[in-house]
């Protein structure tokens, strides 16, 4: 099962996905490490696709192995949301604005997410597993 953590910088989503990984005891690739091993960074158009990519790969090869991943980055828009095809996806709406404004201004609001965070509270990384937990038994993902 590949599960994308996406929103704009700073709003939690390594925080939730460190978490996360832990209580799935899955893999997991944060979007600034794999930048940092490709030395890529650049923020256009064609490389935040080439990211995307990058990113959907590594998921690709996790879940060819029947493993479940997680992946966190922007993905800012919905095509570089196609490009990774996650089976579930958390959206970390938790700030109204990042801290970079090219970023801001191209990020999309998404059309279907299957969990939506507008607010932490104390217990949101174990509910998010609960949720996803029960979303692998409905749907035998």
């Amino acid at each position: 099962m590949k599960i994308l953590i996406f929103g704009l910088p700073g709003s939690g989503k390594t925080w939730l996905a460190e978490r996360l990984q832990k209580r799935l005891e899955c893999a997991w690739f944060n979007a600034d490490e794999i930048r940092r091993m490709a030395n890529d960074w650049e923020f256009s158009e064609a490389a935040r696709y080439r990211q995307a990519h990058r990113m959907a790969s590594i998921a690709n090869n996790e879940k060819y192995h029947d493993r479940t991943v997680i992946c966190d980055f922007v993905c800012p828009t919905e095509v570089t949301r196609a490009i990774y095809d996650a089976d579930y996806t958390v959206w970390m709406d938790t700030i109204s604005r990042g801290r970079f404004e090219d970023t801001n201004d191209m990020f999309e609001t998404p059309e279907k997410v299957d969990y939506h965070v507008e607010k932490w509270f104390d217990n949101t990384d174990e509910a998010l597993a609960d949720a996803i937990e029960r979303h692998i038994r409905i749907n035998n993902v």
